[in-house]
């Protein structure tokens, strides 16, 4: 159902487009299956776009425009960023003859980012002692990756004999369960060079989802079961691994501040998000109609 935020019209498809890449996150976290909580990403949209619009109201309310020449140097680091300008516009659905509408909203952007800064300008620096309480409480985001080591055997999954390449890896477990070593067996058996079988340390992020899944599943020592890439069927034996640690806090200390600061940007929006939604007018469309 469309908006009304202090009179300003917000269509259906805005709050459409912001519940679907809600949705989207949620489904990529593997959080959601289906149309369950539909009805909670919803109420997210709308929350996000009634917050995003009174931020906007009140920043062309309260602030000049951002100079011309500001947002067209905005406009042409989004470009590059995208590699280009053609790559830009379609990945934001919009032709060359809507950057007028581009410039527009971004803007308007900027005018908001200006607004959120002034809200923390006077704000005085966090002191030592405040960044080492910021990081002892949140140590978990300061810990170098978790790592582990693996040797691992590769046997094609195409073809008419993959059925007998998952029947060999097969009975290669078995011999590696009853104490046998892996690279000896690796040597003899895997479809990838010698360089291939110790793969080392390696962290989330580096080799493929599938691999990483079974590889961080493992104790060290055990043999996983025979599982399929797209590269082909592995067998991997886990060989060693380094728990994540903490970082020392003078090395992540500028971190620590960035994240600290982020953290005040970010009440003090949400605060100005509430005060503005006292007194705003915010409505269904077809209950204003109905009223009217």
């Amino acid at each position: 159902m469309p908006l009304s935020i202090n009179g300003q019209l917000i269509d259906d498809a805005v709050l459409d487009n912001e519940f679907a890449q809600i949705k989207s996150y949620f489904e990529r976290l593997g959080n959601v299956s289906c149309c369950e909580r539909d009805p909670e990403f919803r109420g997210y949209a709308r929350e996000n776009i009634v917050a995003r619009v009174l931020l906007s109201q009140e920043a062309q309310r309260s602030l000049p425009p951002t100079p011309a020449d500001e947002v067209e140097a905005a406009l042409d680091k989004l470009k590059e960023e995208h590699g280009g300008e053609q790559r830009f516009l379609m990945m934001i659905g919009a032709s060359p003859e809507q950057l007028d509408l581009v410039r527009r909203d971004l803007e308007a952007d900027l005018r908001v980012r200006r607004m959120v800064e002034r809200l923390v300008a006077q704000d005085r620096e966090p002191s030592d002692a405040e960044l080492r309480a910021y990081y002892e409480q949140h140590i978990e985001r300061f810990k170098t990756a978790e790592e582990v080591r693996a040797s691992h055997i590769l046997k094609a999954s195409r073809g008419e004999k993959r059925h007998e390449s998952y029947e060999e890896l097969r009975q290669l477990r078995k011999r590696l369960q009853s104490g046998e070593e892996i690279e000896p067996l690796a040597r003899a058996h895997s479809d990838k060079g010698d360089e291939h079988i110790d793969l080392g340390f390696f962290k989330r992020g580096e080799l493929a989802e599938e691999f990483e899944i079974v590889a961080f599943s493992l104790d060290v020592g055990e043999v996983s079961p025979v599982f399929a890439t797209p590269f082909g069927y592995h067998l991997i034996q886990l060989t060693d691994r380094k728990p994540a640690t903490p970082r020392p806090f003078e090395e992540v200390r500028e971190t620590v501040r960035e994240q600290l600061l982020a953290e005040r940007k970010q009440e003090k929006t949400r605060e100005l998000v509430k005060q503005l939604q006292e007194r705003a007018t915010i409505e269904d469309v077809e209950e204003v109609e109905a009223n009217a």
